[in-house]
């Protein structure tokens, strides 16, 4: 007789639940316990334990309230402050592509006044351009030389002393070792 009986009550249960859940209504509110303050003792009042439970159930309802306020404002802080966040970010990204667009700006003039700086070193008579290179700074006079035309660099070298010639040599052949 047990087993019949259990299946009717689940279906008996089940029925209104599923009908309230059909309409679109929230059922947490069936199975939430609320007690007023006025319920809570209706029928306790000479009973100082129940009246004690009462008290400290309000007071942790009290508390609770207030954890869930300063919850609530602390939501309130992290979202204004992810927003800020977003905004910082976005301008730092802003400022790294304006930083990054006048470097290579920069790193172009560079390139532009080397270029300009090779063209004149390839025009000049090689004898003058030996002298010049010899009292510049030996990394700076082999990449110079590194960068005219191999016929000018061969007879600027030539024209430089010998011993300077392997200095710049030496040089020219360090920094192709050190560049892959």
């Amino acid at each position: 007789m047990a087993k019949p009986l259990l299946p009717a009550l689940a279906l008996a249960f089940a029925l209104p639940g599923l009908a309230l859940m059909v309409q679109g209504r929230d059922l947490s509110r069936l199975f939430a316990a609320v007690a007023g303050p006025s319920d809570l003792l209706q029928g306790c009042g000479d009973v100082p334990e129940a009246v004690a439970l009462a008290e400290e159930l309000r007071d942790r309802a009290l508390r609770i309230e207030r954890y869930m306020a300063a919850i609530d404002t602390r939501k309130a802080d992290l979202a204004t402050a992810e927003t800020t966040l977003r905004q910082r970010l976005e301008e730092l990204r802003s400022q790294k592509g304006s930083i990054r667009a006048r470097q290579d700006g920069k790193s172009e003039a560079v390139r532009s006044d080397i270029d300009r700086l090779i063209a004149v070193y390839d025009q000049m008579k090689p004898a003058e351009a030996a002298a010049v290179l010899t009292n510049l700074p030996a990394d700076f006079a082999a990449e110079i030389l590194m960068r005219v035309q191999p016929e000018t660099g061969a007879r600027i070298i030539a024209a430089v002393e010998p011993r300077q010639a392997a200095l710049l040599t030496a040089q020219m052949g360090a920094r192709s070792v050190r560049t892959p």
